[in-house]
């Protein structure tokens, strides 16, 4: 989720919230009920927020973790492919100190 839609997400409840609390505030009932409707409504606010943060930190996670196995396939790929280089190179430096042996031998006679 991109950080905009997040905080799309955010103020959008924030605006329920503060909305919720101007109705509460104007509507005819007595102080006690209204706070007590106030204190529903910023719980309702406060659980929804919370519902909205563990799931994008759950969609977070999973990310990171997919992210990680990935890394960690290619990892395993580039140590391979440079085992792989490196017998190539061992090889060729074989052959050259095989044939540099050769030379060695006929100055040697």
């Amino acid at each position: 989720m991109s950080n905009n839609t997040g905080n799309t997400i955010v103020a959008i409840l924030v605006g329920a919230a503060i909305g919720a609390g101007v109705g509460i505030l104007f509507a005819p009932d007595k102080g006690s009920k209204t706070r007590e409707k106030l204190k529903d409504g910023f719980d309702d606010a406060k659980h929804n927020l919370q519902d909205k943060f563990h799931e994008v930190s759950e969609k977070v996670i999973g990310k990171a973790m997919v992210a990680k196995d990935d890394i960690d396939g290619n990892f395993e790929n580039i140590v391979s492919t440079l085992s792989h280089k490196t017998e190539d190179v061992i090889s060729f430096l074989e052959n050259k100190l095989a044939e540099l042996k050769l030379k060695n031998a006929k100055f040697q006679k």
